[in-house]
């Protein structure tokens, strides 16, 4: 058999890594086995809690024990510094500026793309592959990359890699990306890995508790101090105080804390005045958002108004939009219809109105434009 390219694997010690790592065994490449350490659970913020994620010495374990399993060489990557500078410093500065993050976004592109395809570059791997759900596309015409949806609509995980460059897409393997869940499982089952039955986690992986106003507030010493106690405004009337603007994010109803006699939600912070603003559910529907760090995948602009399809969260459907650049790293979204609770901070991507599947751009939701659902 002919051994195939070197290609790094990140195995986090789940179901979906272990099986992209034996795939591609079964294939003839080259693997290796990468277990990244982004977070330590005695660092500030993780009250000193172990981690039950793809940090923990559990997961690690699992990784390791897999790649003995298939026969391969596996490797600790302690990536803990440069996830502090691009990762945790961003979850920080947005919460501290109004906005909600989305870690993984960072992660996927500054993390498990470019740190490891440089560190792996140091074991003569050009190659990279991870147990994402999605696929790579190239449009040659153009000779653009993009990423695709997985088959596994339950699974997909084309939203949170809209930040990949054009040089990680071109060194990118997505071995589940033509399986579903189940089958993926069944292939671990079948040939016995020790992950086969391993559940999934969900929570952000730095904070084991997910509870990320706690570790606001231990990385941010006198943090209480400098916000507590704002006003919570309704109509241009105070109805209340708040506990600190970081705490509180659109579309939010339970945990704001103050009677107005009828529903409402929080619609928009302001960190410099140290207000939260609610309102009626009606005001959290808005037809157009601006977003900046945009990221070209299908196209590399949008010099005439394109139709796509967009999503402004991870669990979000996509709605009919029409996408305009506007330069400078920005680009203009409008909704056919009004959208709810488009937070700022979060990721929005484009998907490709022909062809629904394929990932045209994504950028991070700068403010709304408009005034309401009837703009």
């Amino acid at each position: 058999m002919n051994v195939k390219k070197s290609v790094v694997v990140g195995m986090s010690g789940g179901v979906d890594s272990s099986v992209a790592a034996a795939l591609l065994v079964k294939e003839g490449y080259e693997v290796i086995g990468v277990t990244i350490k982004t977070h330590h659970f005695e660092y500030p913020g993780s009250n000193g809690k172990k981690d039950h994620n793809c940090c923990s010495f559990e997961g690690i374990n699992d990784a390791r024990a897999v790649a003995a399993q298939l026969g391969i060489r596996h490797y600790i990557w302690d990536l803990s510094a440069p996830f502090e500078r691009s990762v945790i410093r961003h979850f920080i500065d947005a919460y501290l500026n109004g906005r909600t993050p989305n870690p993984c976004v960072i992660c996927n592109r500054m993390i498990k793309w470019e740190e490891v395809l440089r560190r792996g570059g140091m074991f003569g791997s050009e190659l990279v592959a991870t147990g994402h759900y999605a696929r790579v596309g190239r449009d040659e015409s153009r000779g653009r990359y993009f990423i695709s949806r997985g088959k596994d609509p339950q699974k997909d995980q084309s939203y949170a890699l809209w930040g990949l460059t054009q040089e990680s897409l071109s060194r990118t393997i997505f071995p589940l990306a033509g399986m579903t869940k189940s089958e993926s499982r069944a292939i671990a089952e079948e040939l016995g890995l020790k992950t086969a039955s391993k559940g999934e986690s969900f929570e952000i992986c730095f904070i084991p508790d997910d509870d990320y106003a706690r570790f606001l507030r231990q990385q941010v010493p006198g943090l209480e101090d400098r916000i507590e106690g704002g006003k919570v405004v309704f109509e241009g009337k105070e109805i209340g105080r708040h506990r600190g603007y970081p705490f509180y994010t659109v579309g939010q109803r339970r945990g704001i804390g103050v009677a107005a006699g009828e529903p409402v939600y929080v619609t928009s912070v302001d960190p410099e005045k140290n207000i939260v603003y609610v309102d009626r559910e009606a005001r959290l529907y808005h037809r157009e958002l601006v977003a900046g760090n945009v990221n070209w995948q299908k196209f590399d602009n949008a010099d005439a108004p394109r139709r796509i399809a967009a999503k402004v969260r991870y669990k979000d459907a996509g709605s009919p939009a029409t996408l305009t650049g506007l330069g400078d790293g920005h680009i203009l979204v409008r909704f056919d219809a009004p959208k709810r609770a488009i937070t700022p901070g979060q990721s929005v991507v484009a998907y490709d109105a022909d062809a629904p599947d394929d990932v045209v751009a994504g950028g991070i939701i700068d403010s709304v434009t408009d005034d309401g659902p009837n703009a």
